[in-house]
């Protein structure tokens, strides 16, 4: 198993420690609704609180004090220094519920017993990890710590997810946007050689079919593939339909009737598969 220095690039921690912008990413754009869809997933599948979960990638703890705030007994690791210290400094803020513990983590080699947790979210690692083999040994580690019965929840970018952002933000007239895109069809492995950050950075993107079968093949039962945002995320008004309270429960409810389409999930920006350990 090699280093995460070996794995994560200079490129790629450079795009997330240079701005520290992942503390605001769900708060701005298409963010609002991918926060709102995974907690919505979240909270129909973990056990009642005070359940131990263990939030690996965590980045700045967005989930982490949401769960902790909800009575969870929380534990993040992010393999970003920056984000352990953003999620100590956001558990501070809420000091009657804060996060119980923030650290840095690798993915792969979890600092946490066997059958520790009730739950664990790997909301991040899987795109950052581009090898398969990499994202199995998250996905085994994660399947150690949780206990016989628990859930592990994996987070993962559609394969086709460059594709419609280049649709919507008419981005095919960039010859460098068009290569990025067409490899990601090709092969999953997300490239920017360019000097714009909007194209994100190295990654690994997966197709709905493939994100369910890595969780069967590390001993988990596959509850469900969903599509977190589904296409709402390329609404172009999106923002005035979340800041309305009637037409956001319109948005999320038809969201969920097609969550598990196998023909629209991949239009969603993200997926979720949700695992069980038998």
């Amino acid at each position: 198993m090699s280093s995460y220095a070996a794995i994560v690039s200079d490129e790629m921690l450079g795009h997330y420690t240079s701005s520290g912008y992942e503390r605001e990413r769900l708060s701005t754009r298409g963010g609002p609704l991918e926060l709102l869809r995974t907690q919505v997933l979240l909270q129909r599948f973990l056990p009642p609180s005070p359940a131990v979960v263990l939030d690996v990638g965590g980045g700045p703890g967005v989930y982490s004090a949401w769960l902790a705030r909800l009575g969870y007994e929380v534990h993040l690791g992010d393999f970003v220094p920056l984000h352990a210290r953003m999620a100590r400094e956001q558990s501070a803020e809420q000091p009657d519920r804060p996060i119980r513990s923030a650290g840095t983590a690798d993915a792969r080699r979890l600092p946490f017993r066997e059958g520790t947790a009730d739950a664990v979210l790997l909301l991040g690692p899987l795109y950052h990890l581009t090898e398969r083999d990499d994202r199995l040994l998250a996905l085994s580690e994660a399947h150690r710590a949780v206990r016989d019965d628990g859930l592990v929840f994996c987070a993962a970018i559609s394969r086709f997810a460059s594709v419609l952002d280049g649709l919507r933000n008419d981005l095919f007239a960039d010859p460098e946007f068009v290569e990025i895109a067409k490899q990601d069809l090709a092969t999953g492995q997300h490239r920017n050689e360019t000097d714009k950050p909007m194209y994100f950075t190295t990654a690994y993107f997966h197709h709905p079919d493939e994100l369910g079968a890595e969780l069967l093949e590390t001993g988990f039962q596959n509850e469900g593939t969903f599509g977190i945002e589904g296409p709402g995320w390329l609404l172009r008004n999106l923002d005035q339909l979340l800041a309305n309270n009637t037409s956001r429960e319109e948005l999320l409810t038809a969201l969920q009737w097609i969550e598990q389409e196998p023909t629209l999930i991949g239009a969603s920006a993200h997926l979720l598969a949700v695992g069980r350990k038998v």
